[in-house]
C-alpha cells in the first residue's frame, strides 16, 4: 500500500525522533546506516521531508537533521502524504483506474476496509508514538 520510499521515510523519522533528546544532529550516512536504507535514496527522502517540515535539517558543519518537539506531535499520516500523497488511501486494491462504490473492483469492499484502517491507524500514531518504542527497546527500525 504504501511505497518502499515511504516506509523508509518512516523508519528515518523514527530513528530520528528517537534521539532528539541527545542534543546532537545526526547526518545522512548515520540515518541510512541505522535503517539500512541506501545512503543516496536517504538524502533524497530526508530533503523531502525537511521541505515539509516533518524533520529539521541544518546546513553546514554543525549541521545535520534533528526533531524539534512539535514535530514529535505530528501523527505518520504526515509522511505518507509528504511521500506517497493521500491518493495511496483511495488508491483501487488491483490497481483500476475505474474502481468505484458504483463500479467494484473483486477486491473492493475488502480492500476499502484496510484501507480505511490504515488511515485510522497513521492519523492516530504520532511520530513521538514510534520514538518511545525505539528508546524503550519493544520496537526497531532496522534489520539487526
Amino acid at each position: 500500500m504504501i511505497s518502499k520510499s515511504c516506509k523508509y521515510g518512516i523508519r528515518a523519522v523514527a530513528f530520528t525522533a528517537s534521539r532528539a533528546g541527545d542534543k546532537r544532529k545526526l547526518n545522512v550516512g548515520q540515518i541510512a546506516k541505522h535503517i539500512h536504507a541506501p545512503q543516496a535514496f536517504t538524502a533524497k527522502i530526508l530533503q523531502s521531508l525537511a521541505r515539509h517540515k516533518i524533520i529539521t535539517s541544518l546546513k553546514g558543519p554543525y549541521g545535520g537533521f534533528y526533531m524539534e518537539k512539535y514535530q514529535l506531535e505530528l501523527p505518520l499520516l504526515n509522511i505518507v502524504h509528504a511521500i506517497d500523497g493521500l491518493q495511496v488511501f483511495n488508491d483501487c486494491g488491483l490497481g483500476l483506474a475505474q474502481c468505484s462504490e458504483k463500479r467494484p473492483c473483486p477486491l473492493h469492499n475488502d480492500y476499502k476496509v484496510v484501507r480505511d484502517r490504515m488511515l485510522k491507524m497513521f492519523n492516530e500514531i504520532t511520530v513521538k508514538d514510534l520514538a518511545q518504542n525505539i528508546k524503550r527497546g519493544t520496537a526497531f527500525v532496522n534489520n539487526l
